[in-house]
């Protein structure tokens, strides 16, 4: 079996999933003014510079330090009471085409993403995917946030979850696919046999250069409703097909 792992900020949308859900957050009195400001500033840095483990360290405990005490219950009805309206116009065509793509050559599908389980998995659903890696943050007895994280999906843990997922599932990594835009990525690109840099940062792209990774660019946002998933785009599968066999010599074959 063949599966796509696909990252979320940045690859299959246009910006932190986060900071997308921020001003909702901020109407729900669970985030300060600050700290949305704080947040946008943050987002244009990863957009120029890209985000490394130090970086995604930092942004993990700022994280874990706003959370504190939220209910989570609260969180999941919120999310995806907002996802259409805060998420959703993010999406890009391009990635909703090859999630469309895989999921027609019979291919798993997977969103894979630093971000919370309680923002991952409604997003996974809403695009139709098999399911999702996510962050998973502790959770006290009354079910409010511990400011404290179980897994952290994020560079070698993306890989161990992937692998273990693959051993479950039956899933040829040799075989499959992985998409994303940063650095702290590679080691989940480098753990399948077909990996793609989307709209990389400056130091993916010179990885992927280094090691003839194609480098695609997604940049047209639209809405998940607003796209017909009746076919296989015929742009996306050349393209896929094309980069597969001057990079890799990957063939697609449907089952």
């Amino acid at each position: 079996m063949r599966a796509a792992f696909f990252d979320l900020d940045k690859t299959v949308i246009a910006k932190s999933s986060l900071m997308a859900l921020g001003p909702q957050l901020h109407a729900h009195g669970l985030l300060h003014r600050r700290t949305l400001i704080r947040a946008g500033i943050g987002q244009l840095w990863f957009q120029r510079f890209g985000a490394d483990d130090r970086r995604l360290e930092k942004v993990r405990e700022a994280v874990l330090k706003i959370t504190r005490g939220w209910d989570r219950d609260e969180v999941r009805q919120l999310v995806r009471e907002t996802l259409n309206q805060a998420i959703e116009p993010l999406i890009y065509a391009e990635a909703l085409e090859l999630i469309d793509f895989h999921l027609g050559e019979g291919d798993e599908v997977y969103l894979v993403s630093s971000a919370p389980t309680e923002i991952v998995e409604p997003f996974a659903e809403l695009l139709g995917m098999t399911g999702a890696i996510s962050s998973k943050a502790a959770i006290d007895e009354n079910g409010k946030f511990t400011g404290e994280m179980e897994f952290f999906a994020l560079g070698d843990n993306k890989v161990f979850a992937i692998r273990e997922l693959a051993e479950r599932r039956g899933i040829d990594l040799a075989e499959s696919y992985a998409y994303s835009d940063s650095e702290s990525d590679v080691p989940m690109l480098e753990a399948v046999g077909h990996p793609f840099a989307v709209n990389a940062d400056r130091t993916l792209a010179r990885i992927a250069h280094e090691n003839q990774w194609p480098l695609l660019t997604f940049s047209h946002p639209v809405t998940a409703l607003s796209h017909s998933r009746s076919h296989t785009p015929f742009f996306v599968s050349a393209l896929i097909v094309g980069a597969a066999a001057v990079f890799g010599g990957a063939k697609f074959q449907r089952r």
